[in-house]
């Protein structure tokens, strides 16, 4: 089958100097940008908890805590399967998460709301993120004012 000008031109496709007609794009592309190399993924996670205030006021047991973390912390989908992969320790009032494999520190915001949860503690106590490895727990913050509004009506 034989292609006329016209019909090459409609479909894109340019005949070579042999007179073979080849696509558009099969060419390959001009002037691509190098890659660039990716930079090497993070090896370790570490992680801070701040217990200080509650634990210094006697409403927060840090030993139970860590406890509670090493037995719910998922490691590849399982529970208790911590092995030589995270790490767990306490020093004093803070706890810290080491992990060898990717491990969020979202995921650690969640296991101390669920924990703070199941020790009614959910209610006075916070997780807030004071920089970017470091959680703290601090008390929610009620004005005085508040509540003396509200027993007045």
């Amino acid at each position: 089958m034989t292609l006329s000008a016209r019909d090459v031109a409609r479909c894109g496709i340019n005949k070579d100097r042999a007179g073979v007609a080849s696509s558009v794009l099969a060419r390959p592309a001009r002037n691509m940008a190098p890659q660039k190399d990716k930079k090497p993924k993070k090896s370790t996670w570490k992680f801070n908890l701040d217990l200080t205030h509650p634990v210094e006021d006697g409403i927060f047991d840090s030993g139970n805590f860590e406890q509670f973390l090493r037995e719910k912390v998922k490691v590849n989908g399982k529970t208790g399967n911590l092995g030589n992969v995270v790490h767990i320790e306490r020093f004093k009032n803070k706890i810290t998460v080491v992990s060898e494999k990717q491990f969020s520190k979202r995921y650690l915001k969640y296991l101390t709301k669920k924990y703070l949860k199941k020790n009614n503690l959910r209610d006075w106590l916070r997780v807030v993120a004071s920089d970017k490895e470091t959680y703290e727990l601090r008390y929610f913050q009620i004005s005085q004012d508040e509540d003396e509004s509200e027993s007045e009506d």
